[in-house]
């Protein structure tokens, strides 16, 4: 079922929306030659706590995953993309990292992704960084009522082509609110004029995520981790946006929005 929040739920969602944009903007500065997922982890999980806000990824179970997933932030190295866990590993001089995370407060959710560059930045791996944030901004600028949910995808797919990635359709985009996964899944590739129509109250967790050279996934033993097939670098941008009577309202917009160095 899907659920049209009021001005004043979409507004509690902002409040979770810009703490997850904080976290994600210390991992980024946090994120250097030497440093281990495990350190990133510890420090998301401790301003969680301290805010008082709920981990909307600690005990998940869904049924793609080998649940429950017992850490509070998602980070994935290089060709690993979405769902990575945390584990012992010490970051190294050009890895590309992708952080997401989602967490509730009184309540409410918000959904956030972001990959950064570790130390020397590969012109390839920033290309393919700037694909992703460029593949949102189209699709948030697409979130508006009287618009339809494939005008959003067409719009990441459009950016996709432009850059020659080819785009999975297995995972996308989700409905949020009162818990991370809402109804609704937003493709990343779509045509434009199909689907549902949009009306202001709806609020979507966009996230484009391309692999430089193909859109088959591989998962990790871990039963979490997904990677790119054939091990190319890959790259994953996400907001948690409010179709609104006017602009799409982002929920999450971080600060440093657009740098992609660690």
């Amino acid at each position: 079922m899907i659920e049209l929040k009021t001005p004043a739920e979409i507004e509690r969602m902002h409040v979770a929306g810009r703490f997850v944009a904080e976290v994600l903007s210390e991992v980024g500065k946090l994120a250097d030659v030497g440093v281990n997922l495990l350190e990133l982890e510890h420090h998301a999980r401790g301003m969680i706590e301290r805010r008082g806000a709920e981990s909307c990824y600690w005990d998940y179970s869904p049924s793609f995953g080998r649940g429950p997933f017992r850490n509070v932030i998602c980070l994935a190295v290089n060709d690993a993309v979405l769902h990575g866990l945390p584990h012992d590993y010490v970051l190294r001089d050009g890895d590309v990292l992708t952080a997401d995370l989602a967490v509730k407060i009184d309540g409410w959710a918000a959904d956030s992704a972001r990959t950064v560059i570790v130390g020397t930045a590969a012109e390839e791996d920033l290309r393919i960084i700037r694909a992703t944030e460029e593949a949102l901004e189209a699709a948030i600028e697409m979130a508006r009522p009287g618009n339809r949910l494939g005008d959003i995808s067409a719009a990441i797919w459009a950016v996709a082509c432009d850059y020659g990635y080819p785009v999975n359709t297995e995972f996308g985009g989700h409905g949020i609110g009162r818990t991370m996964h809402e109804d609704l899944h937003v493709s990343n590739k779509g045509r434009a004029g199909r689907g549902m129509k949009l009306r202001p109250g709806l609020t979507l967790a966009l996230e484009p995520w391309f692999a430089r050279t193909t859109d088959q996934i591989i998962y990790d033993a871990d039963g979490w981790t997904i990677r790119s097939a054939d091990g190319s670098r890959t790259a994953h941008s996400e907001h948690t946006v409010a179709v609104t009577e006017g602009a799409p309202l982002v929920l999450t917009r971080r600060g440093d929005e657009g740098f992609v160095l660690g």
